[in-house]
Formats: structure tokens, sequence, C-alpha cells
């Protein structure tokens, strides 16, 4: 069933592991995506960015999408989500990532998003909390988790541009919490967003004990959330790399790292980076061993653009050529069917393990089977 994501972070935090946030990008990844949390009975938190709201609405330079793309964009992904997860057995949360402003968090609560992040993080403090505050007053009537973020990550990821980092103050995140009325917060502690994070990145694990403590004593219930987390399996990287891939200083961070903070107060994880690679890595393949696709009537023309850019690893930057499976799930033939089938595999074989060391497999009954008015009451009872 379709929970506010506030359900699945509290049964996280109470039980001390880590729930991860994988960002989806395509119909048959969404399909994948909740096949794979049912089989390993785990809460699901399934993301879609504002450039994946664009890119979902058809444009193909998502990142400068535009508005009404964004809008149907956001719509599209509500609706793959509510087909495979709304029957779902085990609670499934559609949350906006990064996303920019209230207007953009009024299209996705109107696609069916039942979680929105508000990314202010680049503001000063006070305009930070005035708009993450303005979020909150709308979204919470309607039952629909708010995250904020304060600190900033470095690294490039959709909309996300930063050269530097700047780590979140524990005591400010608490005035964040106790200002805004938001449910969880991302903070900056080390990780770092896309696929180039640099070789041996160590997390500072010390800032998120310290705002989990700072927020406990202050009695916040509150959840934090670490972006930029994809772990970049280096076999992904090496094999896109051996069919003709050029992916340079392409590292995560180290899994046991994300482990050891999921039972020191970060509740969300986010990976993104891990699924494009194995997508990619997988559909290479099909080509190296079917060559013959590479003349196909409907994939041909997907294989000139996948190589056209050997750097390029991100599915939506080659996949214009077949979107209306992208954004509608039409599979019209076998050749497409096979790309399919690359996307989800790839879905799959890169979040079952993630599921698995984080710990959130096995443990879906222990959430709340709550809907988003039924939130909704609680918030208007807490006068939040």
């Amino acid at each position: 069933m379709l929970v506010p994501m506030r359900a699945i972070l509290e049964a996280a935090d109470k039980y001390r592991y880590g729930q991860a946030a994988f960002n989806m990008n395509s119909v048959g990844q969404i399909e994948a995506a909740v096949h794979i949390h049912e089989l390993l009975r785990s809460g699901a938190v399934l993301q879609g960015a504002e450039a994946s709201n664009a890119f979902m609405g058809g444009e193909l330079d998502f990142m400068h999408g535009s508005a009404p793309a964004k809008r149907v964009g956001a719509k599209n992904i509500g609706d793959a989500v509510k087909k495979y997860g709304g029957s779902s057995k085990v609670p499934v949360a559609l949350h906006l990532d990064h996303g920019k402003s209230l207007e953009m968090v009024k299209a996705c609560i109107d696609g069916g998003y039942t979680s929105v992040m508000i990314d202010g993080s680049s503001l000063p403090y006070e305009q930070n909390v005035e708009l993450t505050r303005e979020v909150v007053k709308y979204a919470h009537p309607y039952g629909v988790t708010v995250e904020g973020e304060l600190g900033v990550l470095a690294g490039v990821e959709d909309h996300v541009f930063s050269a530097t980092s700047t780590y979140t103050n524990p005591m400010q995140a608490v005035d964040f919490f106790k200002k805004t009325g938001c449910d969880a917060l991302a903070i900056s502690y080390g990780t770092c967003h896309g696929a180039n994070k640099g070789k041996d990145t160590r997390i500072r694990r010390e800032i998120a004990i310290a705002t989990k403590e700072c927020m406990m004593h202050e009695g916040i219930q509150g959840f934090l959330v670490s972006h930029g987390s994809s772990t970049v399996p280096q076999e992904y990287v090496q094999q896109i790399n051996a069919m003709g891939g050029r992916l340079e200083n392409a590292f995560g961070i180290d899994v046991q790292q994300l482990v050891d903070v999921a039972k020191a107060g970060i509740n969300k994880i986010n990976v993104d980076t891990d699924i494009r690679l194995a997508c990619t890595r997988n559909i290479m393949e099909l080509y190296r061993d079917h060559p013959e696709l590479k003349n196909s009537p409907s994939i041909g023309r997907l294989y000139s653009d996948l190589t056209a850019n050997p750097k390029n690893f991100d599915p939506r930057n080659y996949v214009g050529s077949i979107m209306d499976m992208i954004m509608y799930g039409r599979v019209a033939d076998e050749d497409l069917e096979r790309i399919n089938d690359c996307m989800k595999d790839g879905v799959i074989e890169s979040i079952a393990p993630l599921l698995v060391q984080f710990g959130s497999y096995r443990k879906s009954h222990l959430i709340e089977a709550v809907t988003c008015d039924q939130m909704a009451d609680r918030y208007k009872k807490e006068g939040i």
C-alpha cells in the first residue's frame, strides 16, 4: 500500500536499520523496484527528482525541464507507483528528491507523491527555514511527509551543484526541526553527489551521532537522511569500461560506512548512481552479445545514442528514442522488451544487496500501515 514516508522512517528509527531510497526514471524500473522490495519484504521509498519529473514528462533536456513537463512527469511517476505499489503487501512511499519550489511540491502532491523534499540548503539559513516551513504548512494537511536539507554536499547530481561541502551544525539542525516542523532532514557529513566521490571517502559519523543526540535531548522525533550515498560498485565500472566506456575516478561510499551510520542515527540512505550503472552495463552487454540489435528498427537508434559518449552512464541521456516505453511502460516488440528487461534486472541487482546490508529486509511488518489521510489527522492533532 502507499504510505507517507514518515511511517517507513519511524520503523527504521525505532529498530535501528537503514532505509534505502532509490531514484526511479522509467515505468519498468518502478515495477522492478516494487517487486524486489516485495520479495525481500522491505518497505520501499522510491524517489523522483525534479529532473526525473521533467524527463518522465517527455523532455530530453531534463536538466532544463519546464514546469508543465515536470507536472506531467510527476503524474506519470505517481501513476506507475500507484499501479505497482498501491496494492502491494509492503508499504511503499513516493518521495520528491531535491524539490526547489513550493510549486514543484504542489505538482508532486497532485501527482500522487506521499512525501516531498524541499531543498533550501543553498539559501541563507533563515530563508531556508522560511521556505521549508511554508512547504510543511502546505504538505502536512495532505498527510505528506516533508524532508528539508541543512548543509551543502559537494558534487553534481541532477539539479544539485556544489564544488565544496559545508558540514551540518547539530545544534542548528535542532533549531531547524523546531522552527520548520519538518519530518526529516538531510544533513551534510561527508557524502557527495554523483559517481565521482573520490577514492577512500570517509564520512563523519560523529556528526550524525551528535545531531541525533541533540534531537533526543530536545524531545524531537525527526529523522536524518544521507544524500549522495551511492556505493558505485567497482565491478560495474570495470565492466562498462571493458566494453568501451570511459568512466574515470568513479568511486562511491563504502557500504560498511553506511551500515554503521544507519545504526548511529541515519534513517534514510539515498542511492541513484548504482542503478544507472547497472542498467547501462546490462544494455551494453545486450548489444555486445547480440550485435544484430544494433540495426534493430526499434532499438538501433538507442545503440547509437548509447555509444555517442563513452563517459556517459545515465540512461536518460540515450533512451530518447524509446520514450513511450520509458514514460508509459508500453513494450511494442521483443527488442524493446529486451531493453526493458535489462533495466529491470539492473534495478533488482543493484537494490537487493543494499536492502539486505542496510537491514530493511524482512522488516515490512514492523511499518505501520497508515494512509496519508490518517497521517493528516495526526498532524492536525499535534498542531504541526
